[in-house]
């Protein structure tokens, strides 16, 4: 007889959230984690100096708040409070400008002037199906579709690519600036099809659950899913590194929080030889390089609406956004890189003492790059906020292979747990109905290389716990 009912090999969010669901439903689960302490991408420790409390990872939570998986459950009983910016979303521009993408669809369409009238346009069908939209996009693939209108709709626009639409809706460069920087989260060229998919998600989230933070740092959200799996008795035990399923206790299902590298690695010669080849083809993308800061005061914006987000896109107009991520596809490191900036302390104080603020940023570079673009990605707040520099107290640098080291699923820095073009997008490793299963009996995958891919929304783990539960009854 098995030990267990499920062994969980990673302990990210969607690990927890796989562990969470079996154990909910009565199965005995054991999660195990390599690092000394739980949630993988949503890990906070303190970088620069004591008390003050860093994302290493994930830092905006959209996906938190629409995801099924996450909000079916009781977070809030077991510590996690989400914080709420004035607004969502700033995208910065010379010339002291900003749009502003406001939780009221109306507002943030007047505040685009000219194009306000596009961009209601392009959002308003999308706001109007609500939380049913999103679930399409997060379930598993099904014929006939869940919400087959909203995703048709969805679909004639996500398919395409982001700078095709931008440029064909857009005349400003507000307009064409947040819808750029939206897309740019999909790590990929502009110029590729579905990343105006990502944008239109990005910016329909915005307005409906808005783009929160985590009180005291995403480590809660780690933290309230390892409550609740103890609450159902689950347990999770760390600093335990697996180099081999025969290291696991013995039990009915294991699912692995891995991407295929990690599985391969892993698990050997139980594959399936043509099985274990396909994992081995599975592409990983562009890495990051990411900057934390302890500041001695807020980021200075010259855009004054700056200052009301927790999350502000740094990187000018379309154009320049998007011939910034088309160098990063083809090897190289702008000079101007698109740069994602994040200021938690502005709306969370407990992220560091009086008198302290909290700054964190990246931008995309080629998988496992050795370039430090410190220098150019602070150049770039500098731009569009003057001063800045002068307000840095400390710094702490991680290039790809520290992502890596913080994180063994960031293959190269690739926080996306593979490259989500057109191809993966829809064969996520491998082409097939439930990308879930492997070929071995009993044995699962639940990382963000399987559906619907990366992002702190635990659908992977949900998915995979219900094939489990579907195959034990």
């Amino acid at each position: 007889m098995a030990e267990l009912d499920a062994v969980v090999v990673g302990a990210g969010p969607n690990g927890l959230v796989a562990a969470v669901t079996l154990a909910m439903a009565g199965r005995r689960v054991l999660v195990v984690e390599a690092a000394d302490r739980a949630g993988g991408g949503t890990r906070s420790v303190e970088l620069t100096l004591p008390g003050v409390v860093h994302d290493v990872c994930s830092a905006v939570h959209p996906l938190g708040l629409a995801s099924p998986a996450l909000r079916s459950l009781p977070l809030a009983g077991h510590g996690l409070r989400w914080v709420q910016p004035e607004v969502p979303l700033a995208h910065v521009l010379d010339g002291g400008r900003a749009a502003l993408l406001h939780r009221s669809l109306d507002e943030t369409a007047e505040g685009l002037g000219a194009d306000g009238s596009a961009y209601r346009r392009l959002l308003a069908p999308l706001v109007a199906s609500g939380l049913d939209l999103s679930d399409g996009l997060l379930a598993p693939l099904t014929v006939p579709p869940r919400h087959p209108v909203a995703l048709a709709r969805f679909g004639h626009r996500g398919v395409r690519s982001a700078a095709a639409l931008a440029r064909r809706r857009f005349r400003t460069d507000e307009g064409g600036g947040l819808f750029a920087g939206l897309a740019a989260h999909s790590i990929l060229s502009l110029e590729e099809p579905v990343t105006a998919g990502y944008g239109l998600l990005l910016g329909m989230l915005g307005h409906l659950v808005g783009w929160p933070v985590a009180e005291g740092g995403s480590q809660r959200i780690a933290d309230a899913l390892v409550s609740l799996l103890r609450a159902h008795g689950g347990r999770v035990e760390c600093g335990r590194r697996i180099a081999s399923l025969d290291e696991l206790p013995r039990a009915r299902a294991v699912l692995l929080d891995l991407t295929p590298r990690q599985v391969v690695a892993l698990a050997g010669d139980r594959l399936p030889a043509r099985y274990r080849r396909r994992l081995a083809r599975f592409g990983y993308g562009p890495g990051v390089h990411k900057v934390d800061w302890a500041l001695d005061g807020p980021i200075p914006w010259a855009a004054p609406g700056a200052a009301r987000a927790a999350t502000v896109h740094v990187g000018g107009s379309l154009a320049e956004v998007a011939a910034a991520e088309e160098a990063v596809q083809r090897g190289g490191h702008p000079q101007r890189p698109f740069v994602l900036v994040v200021q938690p302390s502005a709306f969370d104080p407990s992220r560091a003492p009086a008198g302290v603020h909290v700054g964190w940023a990246y931008c995309h570079v080629p998988n496992g790059s050795t370039v430090d673009l410190t220098e150019r990605i602070e150049a770039q707040v500098e731009r569009f906020a003057p001063g800045f520099r002068d307000r840095i107290l400390v710094r702490h640098v991680m290039g790809p292979a520290a992502m890596q080291r913080h994180d063994e699923n960031y293959v190269g820095g690739d926080i996306n747990g593979g490259r989500a073009d057109l191809r993966q997008f829809v064969a996520r490793p491998v082409p097939g109905l439930h990308p879930w299963r492997t070929p071995v009996e009993g044995l699962y995958l639940c990382s963000s290389s399987t559906p619907p891919g990366g992002g702190v929304h635990g659908m992977c783990g949900w998915h995979a716990a219900q094939e489990v539960l579907r195959g034990d009854p």
